[in-house]
């Protein structure tokens, strides 16, 4: 087993791009991180680290980081892949905040920091990838989607920040006004608003992949919940999404909270796989 360690985003992509694209949903995150830092390599802070392990030639797993986020495996085709990749971490970093990746792949891999480096390892968040190729209405919510505007920016905040505590409880508390700079700075993402007579609810967009582009955070507050607003902001901003010349969209659910996961159902997302956050003393989300 070998793993290389790459530098610059088009070296990476060239030597595991069909490997990544082979399964694009799973790899929406990565391959979305790819295109930002192809744009700008130092988008997210210091230079990203790209790293592909390789059996007779044939790659079988990579990781990406973008520090000070978390590391971000693929796919692992083989088990064994994941102590040299934890060899060439860990000569790359003395800490890391966690680890995201497929369920079993994300264990071993924490585990064997935990082991390394004597942190103690915990699994923050059980997630699900879905993909959709088309988008299904729900009916009878009232209210419409809107772009959003710079008068807008108190409430996501404010809003982001509740999501960020709801849902990502170790997220610094800096995230939401970084999260909001990255959708805006993202010429292909943004944020858009489901209005009501008010703001009701907000969803993000953005990291581009070859054939699609993921949706998230999608937040409506607990008091406005229940009356169909997520749902359908979700499903118009996915069919807007899959009208630009796009097969798929994609988004991450919380297993924890069966709600979202059977709405998304309801308007055309299909399960793809899980993975799992990992998280060494403490994590930040990944934008």
């Amino acid at each position: 087993m070998q793993v290389e360690r790459h530098t610059e985003v088009d070296s990476f992509l060239g030597h595991a791009g069909e490997f990544l694209l082979e399964r694009e949903a799973e790899h929406n995150l990565t391959l979305g991180l790819c295109a930002h830092l192809r744009r700008d390599p130092r988008l997210y802070g210091d230079d990203p680290y790209f790293a592909v392990a390789l059996e007779d030639g044939s790659v079988v797993a990579t990781a990406l980081r973008t520090p000070p986020h978390n590391l971000v495996l693929s796919e692992i085709d083989d088990l064994r892949a994941l102590e040299p990749l934890g060899d060439d971490v860990g000569a790359a970093f003395d800490a890391l905040p966690g680890v995201l990746g497929p369920t079993e792949a994300a264990a071993c891999f924490a585990h064997t920091w935990e082991a390394r480096t004597g942190t103690h390892a915990r699994i923050e968040l059980n997630q699900r990838i879905y993909r959709a190729e088309e988008a299904i209405a729900p009916e009878g919510v009232d209210g419409r989607m809107r772009p959003f505007a710079e008068d807008d920016h108190g409430l996501v905040v404010g809003w982001l920040d509740a999501f960020v505590a709801e849902a990502l409880p170790a997220a610094p508390p800096d995230d939401s006004e970084s999260m909001l700079r990255h959708r805006q700075r993202d010429p292909e993402g943004g944020i858009v608003i489901w209005e009501d007579g008010e703001p009701v609810s907000f969803a993000g967009f953005g990291g581009p992949t070859p054939n699609g582009i993921r949706i998230g955070p999608v937040y409506t507050p607990p008091e406005l919940r229940r009356r169909g607003y997520a749902s359908a902001l979700t499903a118009e901003l996915t069919r807007i999404l899959l009208g630009d010349d796009r097969r798929f969209c994609f988004l991450f659910t919380d297993l924890s909270n069966p709600t979202s996961n059977t709405i998304y159902q309801r308007i055309g997302y299909r399960p793809v796989t899980d993975v799992d956050l990992w998280v060494f003393g403490h994590t930040a989300y990944h934008p």
